[in-house]
């Protein structure tokens, strides 16, 4: 069940799901909603999700560090799922992360002002999602895409490198972050060279590129399409060209 949930919850950036989705949730780049100027490339976070779970069917509050804090690996280590949800009053928490961002911009509507905050160990989390998750059996499963309702724009700098997979129809996944939660030696540098680590299914690829110019994912106005690899890493979908 941890598993499953962990990775419904990599979508990055969402309010809402209207389905299961892959997850890390939300991010803020600042309060006001407005792009900040230094990059969040390679910033460490982490996630606690609390669950309610009816009947099979489950519904997350996801509270993320960023930018509160970049999840102090000393405090992160002695968190306990089962005591949180225990204090919480809910059916399970998982502990997701640490994960670490791959874009240098977020612009997201109504920034954190007004968000619901809490201290879990000492980390200072926002309340930055509520995602219903659906059957947890049927987020277990990598390279299977979900709808996150997340109103952002997430922006890659010209001369930063990304990492993309591709399926076998021609749809592109842009990694947005990449996650230790696997293999707790992953870093940046091992990012190039992944597709040797990969259980890729028939017909997908993985591959490495330079970007000329600055590259936007906007999920303004329709639901991002969001997946996860084997290792947990998570991906946004790219708009057709």
């Amino acid at each position: 069940m941890v598993a499953a949930t962990a990775l419904i919850v990599s979508a990055c950036g969402s309010n809402t799901t209207t389905s299961a989705s892959s997850a890390s949730t939300t991010l803020e780049a600042s309060t006001t909603g407005t792009p900040v100027t230094a990059s969040m490339r390679t910033k460490r976070y982490c996630e606690v999700l609390l669950l309610q779970v009816v009947n099979g069917q489950a519904d997350a509050e996801v509270y993320n560090s960023f930018p509160l804090n970049e999840c102090p690996a000393e405090l992160w280590t002695k968190l306990d799922a089962k005591a949180i949800a225990t204090a919480e009053g809910v059916s399970l928490a998982v502990l997701n992360g640490p994960r670490f961002w791959l874009m240098d911009r977020v612009e997201k509507e109504g920034g954190t002002a007004g968000l619901p905050k809490k201290d879990f160990g000492g980390i200072e989390m926002y309340r930055q999602a509520s995602v219903a998750v659906g059957p947890l059996v049927d987020a277990a499963k990598p390279y299977t895409p979900h709808e996150v309702s997340r109103s952002t724009v997430f922006t890659f700098d010209a001369g930063q490198t990304v990492y993309e997979l591709t399926a076998p129809d021609g749809t592109t996944y842009l990694m947005q972050t990449w996650s230790q939660q696997k293999d707790p030696t992953l870093s940046e540098a091992d990012l190039s060279g992944l597709a040797g680590h990969l259980q890729l299914p028939a017909g997908w690829t993985y591959r490495t590129r330079t970007l000329e110019e600055p590259l936007r994912v906007v999920t303004t106005t329709t639901a991002a399409k969001v997946l996860q690899d084997d290792l947990g890493n998570s991906y946004s979908q790219l708009a057709a060209s």
